[in-house]
C-alpha cells in the first residue's frame, strides 16, 4: 500500500506565526518550515498544515519551487504578481485541495462515528 502523501514529509517544523497575510491560515516555506496563523482555530491549522504538507512533498519531488516573484511547476514559470495565491486551478494546488478534501471527509467520518 502506498504511503499517503501528507505522511511522506519528514523533518517538517511548525512555526505559529501572528503575522502571515489576511486570510492565509499556513504557508509551506522551501527551507521545511510551515508558517501557521496562531489565529486560526485548531481545525483550520490541522487542515491547512496537512495542504501545507502536500507542497512540501512537491518541493522535496523537485517538482514545485518558488522565490519573491515567481513559482515553478514542472519545470514552467509562473509569475506571482498575474496570480491568486492560493488559486484551486493552479496545478500545484489541484493536488493540494484534493488532500484537504481527503482530509475534511476522514475527520467528518472521525467526529460523527
Amino acid at each position: 500500500m502506498a504511503i499517503p502523501i501528507t505522511q511522506r514529509v519528514k523533518n517538517v517544523s511548525i512555526i505559529e506565526k501572528d503575522n502571515l497575510d489576511n486570510d492565509v491560515v499556513a504557508e509551506a516555506n522551501n527551507d521545511g518550515t510551515i508558517f501557521v496563523n496562531k489565529k486560526a482555530s485548531k481545525e483550520k491549522k490541522a487542515e491547512a498544515i496537512e495542504h501545507e504538507k502536500v507542497h512540501m512533498d512537491q518541493m522535496d519531488r523537485g517538482d514545485l519551487d518558488y522565490d519573491d516573484n515567481y513559482v515553478y511547476w514542472q519545470g514552467k514559470k509562473y509569475s506571482r504578481d498575474e496570480m491568486k495565491e492560493g488559486d484551486k486551478k493552479l496545478p500545484w494546488e489541484q493536488e493540494a485541495w484534493k488532500a484537504n478534501k481527503k482530509f475534511k471527509q476522514e475527520h467528518k467520518s472521525i467526529h460523527n462515528a
